[in-house]
């Protein structure tokens, strides 16, 4: 499919496969495959969503309590929000490196099959010590899972709508969460066979890799991961493959892009260290506060809105009732930025959703009555969502290929780590001031997003990714 291109100098150029990707039109093809991919961020985000469900079920069993004496004590449900997120700080700082190494499909798979393990086994344990043990094992698959995805995608679309391909893996991985909305209101309240509610409500989330492993087959290397390594006649295989699909669905291919000092390949092997050389060190510490500061705001809500509601004095059923008609508009909000992630420059869109968060928030604290707690908790989520959408998109997109996974992973990784602590602080906040103190937190925090990526952050809409990362 490749031709080969006449620059303005004479010289004659093959383009690269980065030029033929971003030629590439929409089209069904690519949407399937990255529908596939998806199919595991389903399961990581039923994981991170459960967290907030599951509690209600722990608190009923008296596995853990809401709040403690002890700001670091086992027995409080944050050490279960704390032990996830360590495990995934694990495996974004300790292995990202792995996708870099060994290439996206297999990372994706095998990250997949080990949350999956460790899932399982957690929904047989039974003290606070051994379920928080088994979650940080889990935890370590989930974070890898995580970066593995935004890398993958946003390396097999193209320039002129990335944002959109991303948002549509976000809209089928936040879909995850009515579906362990309605699962912990179906389940939690029951014990069958013996067994508690919740640890049903876990088992479901450890199908991911029975799911996932007869589509492997179906899932195509990344060839710009490829070509990176310099396997240029696998690249060229894969991408063959995939343009040969897209013309028939769409007709002629227009010409790639020949782009001026561009090579087709870096044989090199990408070193971590880079992320602190011009051009990426300021990026770098830029995501890395970004990162910090975001999870508070995100996890703040999802992870505690069931708790948040208890400490309110509503019943469990109710708690939950709540809960799931707000997480049934989780994957709205990433349809809403399909339409829209192209369109508008994705670091403007992350700043004006991280202040509508924090009003929203500060807002929905104030709220007793059904009627604004569901609706102030929809439009919190809906924001939430294209944030999340957005800001996957944006990170991925500042590193070279060769260093993505390892890049995404340091900067991701920090969220993971205040995320651990996240869970004390919430729970102490909860007690000293109520849901005011804890969105109060949840403000601030997203305030310091908002200045972040508004002051420091570059444009990344519609520009090659060899591009952006020079």
């Amino acid at each position: 499919m490749a031709t080969t291109t006449r620059t303005p100098a004479g010289l004659a150029m093959k383009p690269t496969i980065a030029g033929r990707l971003d030629r590439l039109p929409p089209a069904r093809h690519l949407l399937a495959l990255v529908a596939r991919i998806s199919t595991g961020g389903f399961f990581e985000f039923y994981d991170l969503f459960m967290t907030g469900y599951i509690a209600v079920g722990f608190i009923k069993a008296g596995i853990f309590l809401p709040t403690t004496p002890n700001f670091f004590d086992l027995r409080g449900f944050a050490s279960f929000v704390g032990s996830g997120f360590a495990g995934m700080f694990l495996g974004t700082l300790l292995f990202s490196w792995v996708s870099d190494r060994f290439g996206r499909r297999a990372t994706f798979t095998y990250s997949l099959l080990w949350y999956s393990i460790a899932t399982a086994v957690m929904a047989f344990m039974s003290s606070p010590a051994t379920i928080d043990l088994w979650r940080v094992i889990a935890g370590i698959g989930v974070g890898v899972q995580l970066i593995t995805i935004d890398t993958y995608v946003t390396e097999l679309t193209p320039k002129e709508v990335r944002g959109r391909y991303i948002a549509f893996s976000q809209a089928i991985t936040f879909s995850a969460v009515p579906v362990v909305a309605i699962a912990s209101l179906l389940l939690i309240p029951h014990v069958f066979f013996g067994l508690a509610g919740w640890r049903f409500v876990v088992l479901i989330g450890a199908l991911g890799a029975f799911i996932i492993w007869p589509l492997r087959a179906t899932l195509p290397e990344s060839p710009r991961w490829l070509a990176a390594h310099g396997r240029l006649d696998e690249a060229d295989a894969v991408l063959s493959e995939m343009e040969s699909r897209i013309e028939a669905e769409t007709g002629p291919l227009p010409e790639p892009e020949i782009v001026p000092g561009e090579i087709a390949t870096s044989e090199s092997r990408g070193d971590l260290r880079e992320i602190w050389r011009a051009p990426y060190a300021g990026r770098t510490v830029m995501l890395t506060i970004f990162n910090f500061f975001q999870t508070i705001g995100f996890y703040g809500f999802a992870s505690w809105i069931p708790t948040l509601l208890l400490s309110e004095g509503i019943s469990v059923t109710k708690s939950l009732a709540f809960v799931f008609v707000i997480a049934i508009v989780n994957p709205l909000g990433p349809l809403v930025a399909m339409r829209f992630a192209d369109v508008f420059e994705r670091k403007w869109q992350i700043v004006t959703l991280a202040i509508v968060i924090a009003t929203c928030g500060l807002l929905w604290a104030q709220q007793r009555e059904a009627a604004g707690i569901i609706a102030f908790g929809v439009v919190i989520t809906l924001a939430n969502t294209w944030f999340s959408s957005a800001f996957h998109a944006y990170q991925a997109e500042l590193y070279p290929t060769r260093i993505r996974g390892q890049a995404v992973g340091f900067v991701y990784s920090w969220s993971r780590f205040s995320s651990i602590f996240v869970g004390f602080l919430i729970a102490a906040s909860l007690k000293a001031y109520g849901p005011t103190g804890v969105f109060t937190i949840i403000a601030i925090a997203m305030g310091v997003v908002a200045v972040t990526i508004g002051v420091f952050g570059p444009k990344s809409n519609r520009v090659r990714l060899e591009i952006l990362s020079r």
